[in-house]
């Protein structure tokens, strides 16, 4: 122990010496000095510090306070381990400080017979700077620094004041290995030991370590609150188990729809709560629980309850950890009623046509469009008569979005158009295993679908008389009984219907039943033919799909004015669909100047014309030649010309499954060009596609 002893004494005055040349800037020989301390009086030197002087880089009170709010956290997680360490090494003249990363004492315990001599000479106070550039070796400095733990004896230090001390300092690091400030202990250089340094280090991990867990508390914390707050916000009924189906969270949403209190569900099993299928016996329950599934429609009782079932769509889901095992189930529920709500954004099932999209001023425009705003302001059911092609859809999508019932849904179905062993289906809907071929999971009807909103059943003449019974029950009792089912659903729609027919005529033939025709008939619409509403209607409408195709293409289209005599002059017995055609036909057809003219128009409008004669089909022109002979030679080889053109067109619409765009392309004709010869040679597109 006395040659340690004189080994340390020994080391300690060479290194007097050695500091007394160095600070001097005199030659000396310095191996001795461990590179790490050498470098750090070199540092020091570098940055000015005076190594006689004393330190006045310390913050002001109100700084100081800052900086102490700014780390109360962290200072309230390290004064524990400051207090253990101090109970062993109290009473030996030491200090223990706690430092942040930018070397400003924070915090410290320590004697009180070193207080006083630190704060006079050392400066070791709460707001006092520690790193290299302000008191030169030291060190929380040093560690600071090298950014790994530092101890420095005595004479090590490079300020003269702080050469009585040994400090032992560790860096605390956070979870992005980051330091975040430095414990130190400093005792007078005669109590050193080397097991002061393990002291310090061994604290700093403990609180790294702690405040890595605090860290990953608080994210669990706020990830919780995240996800209570979520599942709190969700438009359906949360429901979070535990492998052993516990629920260990649920939301308000599912208790106001399932009539539950907190208490009645938290920490108790659900199928003591609930029965997720009541056409399952109890002893099968489980099974529910172990599939997956997404908005399955499932019937759902409460165990004390007798009333009677309530549907909803219910959802499954697994929660997984990392190695895929199920920790949890996820069940989410969901009231048909939400979901036939969101039918109109992810459907398609929604108007676009209000009452401005109808284009007229006729009389009989302006009385038909008057009775429909009076319509859409009642819930009456509507009855829309008129031959096809008058814009029947039209009027029942512009009822709608004048309605109150405009947010929900506006499912249109055309009665001719499904067959007749599938209109109960599509209507009503089924229950899973309602018939052979359905839907495992069962499906909602076109009703349930408009619930919220309206339902428009075109062509109403042509539905089966088997089915009416069961839409006039519909309209009655306001719910739709699904096939296969037992319980009935109340709905809430505006029907409006449609059709081209004489319904009077089919009662009488039998074919539509008369109680149905006054159910719906509580508020009729008379659609006028296009041919009832004038003139000034026709050149209105032939404006409107020129202007509309010019709007969508950028070009410009122009009818002349000889066109509208013809047009107006006209049956129209397919009404404004064959105005709209008409119209399309004769765009398609133009040449680069864009002027619709009357030969662009199809031969039977055109016949209705007392001057329709002087109009002759192309290939009735005759070119009569003066020079004799030689003018059928020349009219044969017009026609042979003519042949391989047509024979041309035809090979490209057979190579190109009859697409007019890709054929073209083909033939490196303009598009128009290649509709004027199709229409020329009387070439059928329909004869090349399919």
């Amino acid at each position: 122990m006395k040659q340690d002893q004189m080994n340390a004494d020994s080391y300690q005055n060479s290194l007097l010496t050695a500091w007394q040349h160095f600070i001097n800037n005199e030659e000396y020989d310095a191996s001795f000095i461990p590179a790490e301390v050498l470098d750090s009086w070199k540092r020091s030197r570098d940055a000015g510090v005076d190594p006689y002087g004393i330190i006045h880089d310390i913050l002001s009170p109100d700084e100081l306070n800052i900086k102490i709010n700014n780390n109360m956290q962290f200072i309230e997680i390290v004064h524990p381990y400051m207090d253990r360490l101090y109970s062993v090494i109290k009473d030996t003249g030491s200090y223990i400080l706690l430092a942040d990363n930018d070397g400003i004492i924070l915090d410290y315990v320590s004697d009180q017979d070193i207080v006083a001599v630190g704060q006079e000479k050392t400066r070791l106070v709460p707001g006092a700077c520690r790193l290299e550039t302000i008191a030169g070796t030291n060190a929380i400095g040093t560690a600071l620094y090298l950014k790994k733990p530092v101890q420095l004896w005595g004479h090590e230090h490079y300020c003269e004041a702080h050469q009585r001390y040994t400090c032992s300092c560790s860096p605390i690091f956070d979870n992005d290995n980051n330091i975040i400030g430095a414990i130190n202990i400093t005792v007078l250089k005669e109590h050193a030991h080397p097991h002061t340094l393990g002291m310090a280090m061994s604290a700093a991990d403990s609180i790294s370590k702690e405040i890595k867990l605090t860290k990953a508390i608080e994210n669990v914390e706020r990830i919780s609150a995240q996800r209570n707050t979520i599942i709190e916000n969700m438009t359906s009924g949360i429901f979070l188990l535990t492998q052993t189906y516990r629920v260990s969270q649920v939301n308000q949403y599912a208790l106001q729809m399932l009539h539950l209190s907190y208490e009645q569900t938290i920490g108790k099993n659900i199928f003591d709560i609930i029965n997720l299928d009541h056409t399952l016996p109890s002893r099968d329950q489980h099974t529910f629980l172990k599939r997956e599934c997404y908005n399955e429609e499932t019937s759902v009782t409460l165990t004390d309850s007798t009333d009677p079932p309530m549907r909803f769509r219910v959802s499954i889901h697994f929660i997984k950890d990392n190695q895929q095992n199920i920790t949890g189930t996820l069940v989410r529920f969901n009231e048909p009623e939400l979901i036939n709500s969101l039918v109109k954004n992810v459907s398609g099932f929604s108007a676009h046509y209000t009452f401005h999209n109808i284009i007229g001023e006729s009389e009989p425009v302006q009385k038909m469009l008057a009775a429909c705003k009076k319509a859409a302001q009642r819930d009456s059911n509507v009855l829309i008569l008129g031959q096809s092609g008058t814009g029947k859809e039209l009027i029942a999508q512009s009822i709608h979005n004048a309605s109150p019932a405009a947010k929900g849904p506006f499912v249109a179905i055309n009665c001719a158009s499904i067959p007749n062993s599938l209109v109960e289906s599509e209507l009503f809907g089924y229950e899973k295993g309602a018939f052979t071929g359905a839907d495992k999971n069962g499906r909602p009807g076109k009703f349930e679908m408009a619930n919220g909103g309206t339902i428009f059943l075109d062509e109403i003449g042509d539905m089966p008389l088997n089915i009416q019974a069961s839409l006039l029950r519909v309209i009655q009792t306001k719910e739709v009984v699904r096939i296969g089912g037992r319980y009935p659903k109340p709905i809430n729609i505006r029907i409006i219907a449609a059709t081209n027919q004489n319904l009077q005529q089919s009662i009488e033939d039998k074919t539509f039943r008369g109680d149905l025709y006054y159910r719906l008939n509580v508020f009729t619409i008379n659609m006028p033919s296009l041919a009832e509403r004038g003139p000034s209607d026709i050149r209105l409408l032939s404006q409107h799909f020129v202007n509309a195709y010019n709007q969508d293409s950028g070009e410009i289209i122009t009818i002349a004015p000889e066109v509208f005599p013809i047009l107006e002059s006209y049956a129209w017995p397919g009404n404004i669909r064959q105005l709209e055609n008409v119209i399309e036909r004769a765009i398609n057809l133009t040449e680069e100047d864009g002027i619709i003219t009357p030969c662009l128009l199809p031969e039977d409008i055109c016949s209705f014309q007392p001057g329709a004669a002087l109009r002759q089909p192309a290939d009735q022109h005759k070119v009569i030649d003066p020079a004799g002979p030689q003018a059928g030679h020349a009219h044969k080889k017009s026609l042979n010309i003519k042949e391989n053109e047509k024979a041309l067109i035809i090979s490209a619409l057979r190579e190109n499954a009859g697409n007019v765009t890709k054929t073209a392309k083909t033939l490196e004709m303009n598009i128009r060009t290649l509709y004027r010869k199709l229409d020329k040679y009387q070439i059928i597109l329909s004869d090349f596609r399919g």
